[in-house]
This record gives C-alpha cells, sequence and structure tokens, in this order.
C-alpha cells in the first residue's frame, strides 16, 4: 500500500550503476527513489550496487547487474549496459530514467551528469598529460563514453542536465534545445548549515584564515594546483585539503612552494560537514564540473566559493556570495580571493547569501522535478 493508504502508483524503472549515498549520480538517484516510495511510487531499480534502506522498503524490487569481477571501470560499464539491456528485454511497464549511457535501452527521461566528449576537449584531460598505456587508456575511455553517451541521448524522450553549463555542452554536442530540461543536483541544507567550529578536531589553526579544498586531489581537473600557487602570495592564510591523498602529487608541490606549514592534507574526511563550518571560504576553481554535490554543500554551509564561471553549477553562486573568476587558471584571481579571507565582515555578508542561495536546492525538490517529468507524480 502506498504511505496514504491506496494502492501504490505503478511506478517507474531506474537505471544506475550505484545507487546509494557517497556518490555523487547514485547519490542523485537515491533521492529520486527516497521521494518516489515516499509518495507510494515503486521503483524497479536495475544497479549494482543499492543503499539497504532502498532495498528493504516493500515498493523497490531490485534487479542487480552484476559486474565486480571485470577487470576495468570501463570493461564494466560496458558489461552492465549490455546486462541491463538484457534485463530490460521485457520493456517494464511505466517510463524509463536512466543516467547517461547506463543502458542502450531508450529511456523517456536519460540525466546528464558528466559530458565526457567536452571533458575530452580539455587541455588537462589525463590523456594529454600521462604517456604511454595509461594516458591511452583514458583517452579510449573517455571517447567510448562520449560515443553512447551521443547514442544514448538522441533516443531518450528528454534530458536531464544537471546545470546551464551541461545543457549547453549538450546543446553542443547536436541534442535539440526543446528535449533539453535542467535541474540542479539538490543538498541537505540541515545537515550542511553554518554553526559553530571545532578545527582542533581536525587538527587545524585556530585564529588564522581558512580556505577548503575538497574533491580528487590525484588529477589536475580540480585545479588544487592553482590554489596552492596562489597561496605564497596571501601571507597568514591556511588551506585545508580533504580527498584521497595515495599518488597525490600536491603535497610534494605545496613543500617545494614553501607553504607545507600553511597546508593541512586531511585525506578523506567523514565529518565534512564540521569541516565546512570550521573553514572561511570554498576553493573550487574546477577545470570540468557537471555540478560538483560538494559545491552545492559548501554553499548550503553558508561558505563563500572560489570557482569559475565555466564550472557547472557556477550559475548557483550569488555574484555577492562568491567569487567568480572567468578563467580557472587565473591564479591572481584566487589570491585576490584568498586575501580577502582576512574580512570578516565581507565574508560574514558572502556567507548569508551563499546559504540563502543553497536553501531552494532540497534533495525532496529535486526529486519532485524528476517525477514530474516521469509523469509519475
Amino acid at each position: 500500500m502506498n504511505r496514504e493508504g491506496g494502492e501504490p502508483h505503478p511506478g517507474f524503472t531506474l537505471v544506475t550503476r550505484v545507487l546509494r549515498k557517497g556518490d555523487g549520480q547514485g547519490r542523485v538517484n537515491y533521492e529520486i527513489a527516497k521521494e518516489a516510495v515516499r509518495r507510494g511510487v515503486r521503483v524497479v531499480a536495475v544497479s549494482t550496487e543499492i543503499a539497504p534502506d532502498l532495498l528493504d522498503d516493500p515498493l523497490v524490487t531490485w534487479r542487480e547487474v552484476r559486474t565486480g569481477r571485470i577487470p576495468s571501470n570501463l570493461l564494466r560499464e560496458l558489461a552492465f549496459a549490455a546486462r541491463s539491456k538484457r534485463l530490460l528485454r521485457k520493456r517494464p511497464p511505466g517510463p524509463i530514467l536512466s543516467n547517461g549511457c547506463a543502458t542502450p535501452v531508450a529511456a523517456d527521461v536519460n540525466a546528464c551528469h558528466f559530458v565526457h566528449s567536452s571533458w575530452l576537449a580539455s587541455p588537462v584531460h589525463p590523456s594529454r598529460l600521462v604517456k604511454g598505456a595509461a594516458g591511452a587508456y583514458q583517452r579510449l575511455y573517455s571517447e567510448v563514453n562520449a560515443r553512447l553517451e551521443r547514442s544514448a541521448y538522441s533516443k531518450a524522450g528528454l534530458v536531464v542536465s544537471v546545470s546551464e553549463q551541461v545543457r549547453r555542452e549538450l546543446a553542443a554536442a547536436g541534442i535539440p534545445a526543446e528535449r533539453i530540461v535542467t535541474v540542479t543536483n539538490g543538498v541537505d541544507s540541515d545537515e550542511f548549515r553554518p554553526g559553530p567550529p571545532d578545527r582542533p578536531r581536525f587538527g587545524l589553526p585556530e585564529g588564522v584564515p581558512l580556505a577548503l579544498f575538497a574533491g580528487d586531489i590525484r588529477s589536475p581537473r580540480k585545479n588544487l594546483d592553482a590554489v596552492l600557487r596562489a597561496l605564497p602570495d596571501a601571507p597568514g592564510v591556511h588551506l585545508a585539503v580533504a580527498g584521497w591523498l595515495e599518488s597525490s602529487p600536491y603535497p610534494a608541490m605545496a613543500a617545494g612552494l614553501g607553504i607545507s606549514d600553511r597546508v593541512h592534507f586531511l585525506g578523506n574526511v567523514r565529518e565534512m560537514p564540521l569541516l565546512m563550518r570550521s573553514c572561511d571560504l570554498f576553493a573550487f576553481p574546477s577545470r570540468y564540473e557537471a555540478c560538483s554535490l560538494v559545491m552545492l554543500e559548501a554553499l548550503a554551509s553558508g561558505l563563500p566559493i572560489l570557482t569559475s564561471r565555466t564550472t557547472g553549477g557556477a550559475e548557483l553562486v550569488p555574484e555577492d556570495g562568491g567569487f567568480l573568476m572567468n578563467d580557472p587558471d587565473d591564479v591572481g584571481a584566487v589570491v585576490d580571493a584568498l586575501r580577502r579571507t582576512g574580512s570578516r565582515a565581507e565574508l560574514d555578508a558572502r556567507s548569508a547569501r551563499s546559504r540563502e542561495a543553497a536553501l531552494p536546492l532540497r534533495w525532496d525538490s529535486m526529486a519532485a522535478k524528476y517525477l514530474k517529468l516521469l509523469g509519475v507524480a
């Protein structure tokens, strides 16, 4: 029975490799599924992983796609698409929500969380920076995904772009504008909110301006290098870095720049809401982004955001609530933003605007838009 006592809605099929928190695309789809079952809508989940609370819900049917023993991410993704196609051979009742090239079966709604053709064109794509087999694999991975994405989007009834940047990239890839709908990713503004800091919890210094960088610090895509290059010209400012440290070149870079005493590499951080409440600025000059959840979390935490206008989701950062750069590699603009972290009054004003901009971006609001596009709510 549904949550209001009537018969459950026949529902829809959701195709995504991961359906749980802790994964960007997986979290978006998790919230869509949670909102569906809250409304009494059945969900058939075609995925490799699923959150335990969804698996236990009587309105959720899981069709597992196993790919664990396949040796590379590219081959796992190709296997997932082939196996999902077999599972959907007898098209289920109700519409299909897919994600990128998760399945070759035509979807009623297909959500675009990353545009591989745009990333492939980037001057910092790994194939341009890494020699040998590793670089060749990265190029092959992006080329195959770009080709399969174009095919999947061309067959979809509607394509969801998760930011205005992605909408422009889809249009440039040949998807008709009238078939593209922008639905921004969501954020839990109760979990991520302004509040008392606790720098000692993370071994961070008190009484100093503190910027935060969070993301992949093993590749140049997120652009930690621009923040590190700016730090010598922003005396007194410290930087907390959250991200997986194994194989990261950036601790050595910080040492070479003579700023190791002001850069605090924290590794993976589980208490991200508390860490954000303990910092003054979120530095995120990413060179390519669709719509990063961590940027929305920083916005909800009331952190002024330093990012590039070319970053997906930058349109959500108010002009007076952040520091928007025209070029992610403009180190001078990063220096200017870092220096201004010493002005408490300015940061407090920008913090209030950031928080205000995040409040409409609740997960349930985002999920409701997807359900409406699917015609099930």
